[in-house]
């Protein structure tokens, strides 16, 4: 018997009042496979994660994680939050923020459980956070909490993980870091990614495929089959330019148009 998709969606639509997000969406993303989710801003790349998490409904089709139809609370995903700071003054450590990836799910207080502890212990070695794992997550800097968030994303073992633009307000190196370590714990643990993100550069060396949102359509294929001129000048329905430099893409809109994307790496 062969091994269900991480992510299988079929025949997904998507929509709110008169507008439409996305139709006719199927992606089958094995075990492993990491994805890169691009597109402009309302083009539904959020509500994608939504629907797959179980906190929005389809127009139509369904989503399954790891063969199972997808509920709220799934342990079987994932999930990064975009980088915001710490709000107010929660009492909390980053040990506590990844021990909250193993039991948050469940009602009361966890009693202190040895196995556990020895997990959490050896998450923040990978993450590279065990230095600063004790103090307040209110006290230290926006990549050593991205770290953490990582590490609280793949404490339980996904098979799926969610990133909805992780690298936002992250400066270059910050941004490689958590790259890196993403891209570590899906070797390691053979988890699907599917990486939300307005710059794909960062992780361009890592992307198995690409699913490109735009105008209500998408495409979906390896980076080169669908950052190309052609694919999103038809997405757009307008002249785009897609240039490579240096190993890096960007992606120019020539005419100016409601969806148009404007320049920008992407």
């Amino acid at each position: 018997m062969t091994n269900p998709s991480a992510l299988s969606i079929k025949a997904a639509d998507l929509s709110f009042a008169e507008k439409t997000l996305w139709q006719g969406l199927n992606l089958e993303v094995a075990p492993g496979e990491f994805i890169a989710v691009i597109g402009s801003n309302g083009s539904g790349k959020s509500s994608l994660l939504k629907a797959i998490l179980g906190q929005q409904a389809l127009t139509a089709g369904q989503i399954k994680v790891n063969g199972h139809r997808v509920r709220g609370g799934s342990r079987e995903i994932g999930y990064i939050p975009q980088h915001r700071p710490a709000e107010g003054q929660v009492p909390i450590r980053g040990r506590d923020l990844l021990r909250l990836g193993l039991d948050g799910h469940r009602f009361g207080f966890a009693l202190p459980n040895h196995k556990n502890s020895q997990r959490i212990d050896q998450v923040l070695q990978r993450m590279g956070a065990s230095d600063y794992s004790k103090q307040p997550i209110t006290s230290i800097s926006g990549g050593q909490l991205q770290r953490l968030r990582v590490g609280q994303a793949v404490i339980g073992k996904p098979a799926l993980l969610l990133a909805d633009e992780p690298l936002t307000a992250l400066d270059l190196n910050q941004q490689q870091v958590v790259c890196e370590l993403i891209n570590q714990e899906r070797q390691a643990t053979q988890m699907a990614v599917l990486f939300v993100t307005h710059d794909v550069n960062p992780i361009l060396g890592m992307v198995d495929r690409v699913l490109y949102l735009a105008n209500g359509k998408f495409r979906i294929g390896k980076p080169d089959e669908v950052l190309r001129s052609d694919v999103l000048s038809e997405l757009y329905g307008t002249q785009v330019d897609v240039l490579r430099n240096q190993g890096r893409i960007v992606v120019v809109g020539t005419h100016e148009h409601e969806h148009h994307p404007d320049e920008k790496w992407i």
